[in-house]
């Protein structure tokens, strides 16, 4: 089981920059990042951009991987977002994750125009975009095996025309996706193009009637899902990842070591393979004991490096 961590992107890097260090000198295998333009749990604070963030902890650091959780189609076009996916793998040194979903109806959405959750973008719709985008960004990336020609994609949503990504990124045929969905349609683009699934501790279940059971119940459905999705789609359901995102639900990840440990041996259970923890915060969101961090690390190190 790997073990990775989340920075909120809330504070200015120079006072971020020891948690990214201090991540990889705790051996987690990476370092996330979320990618909004707003945040519900924290909407009236510093809020910084995902990319440059990425960009200067690439630089604070060396062998830790680091990535997005998640970027989305909600307000990247592909082709600037695999830009800027290429560039930050030259900077990482090859240690770039691209985690993407198609993004909720709401925070994003609304700065931009997209609509009120009940009166913008269906649910079919950022379906159908997270799919499109996904099938160009992976065309943009990978490139093709006499060399890296210029992509052109006409699609229902997006579109690009003679679109040049030299010299591509350091990781052959591309970066990783780390892919965040659970419809239908979602699952078969992640067992189609990802590398690891991505969903958050509370299944994306109601708030309101959401129990330790309840979210146990959810996630082992949901990789029943995903495992069937891999199947339609021709793959070995063993070959894809599996990450959780903690924080979301009454699972009691980040009480103590002990818990810990007996949420993570739950989770490999469940086939999970990385289980992702949002670095302490003082207050607010993931406010949790900052001992709790240093005293599960021993027995996760040596996680932070590339695979």
């Amino acid at each position: 089981m790997r073990v990775s961590v989340c920075i909120l992107p809330d504070r200015p890097f120079p006072e971020a920059a020891p948690l990214w260090r201090r991540a990889e000198e705790l051996g987690f295998h990476a370092a996330y990042s979320y990618d909004h333009l707003t945040w519900g749990g924290l909407p009236d604070g510093a809020w910084y951009g995902a990319v440059p963030t990425l960009a200067a902890a690439a630089g604070a650091t060396s062998r830790i991987r680091l990535g997005t959780l998640v970027s989305s189609a909600n307000f990247r076009h592909p082709v600037p977002l695999a830009q800027d996916v290429m560039t930050l793998d030259t900077i990482s040194g090859g240690r770039f994750v691209l985690g993407y979903g198609a993004g909720a109806p709401d925070a994003d959405g609304i700065v931009l125009g997209q609509g009120a959750p009940d009166t913008g973008w269906s649910v079919k719709e950022r379906g159908g975009r997270f799919r499109e985008s996904v099938e160009l960004l992976d065309r943009l990336l990978t490139g093709a095996p006499e060399g890296r020609p210029r992509t052109t994609f006409r699609g229902r949503y997006f579109d690009a025309i003679d679109a040049r990504l030299e010299p591509g990124c350091v990781q052959r045929p591309r970066v990783p996706f780390l892919l965040a969905a659970t419809g239908p349609l979602g699952m078969r683009t992640v067992a189609r193009y990802g590398a690891s699934w991505a969903v958050t501790d509370d299944a994306e279940l109601p708030k309101d009637t959401l129990t330790e059971a309840s979210a146990w119940a959810g996630l082992a459905q949901r990789l029943e899902s995903l495992d069937a999705a891999c199947e339609r789609e021709g793959r070995d359901p063993k070959s894809l990842g599996r990450t959780l995102l903690t924080g979301f639900s009454p699972l009691p990840t980040m009480r103590s070591a002990a818990a810990f440990e007996e949420v993570a041996g739950r989770c490999a259970e469940l086939g999970f393979t990385e289980l992702v923890v949002h670095y302490p915060r003082e207050s607010g969101p993931f406010a949790t004991p900052a001992h709790v961090l240093e005293e599960i690390a021993p027995a996760h190190r040596g996680a932070a490096r590339l695979p």
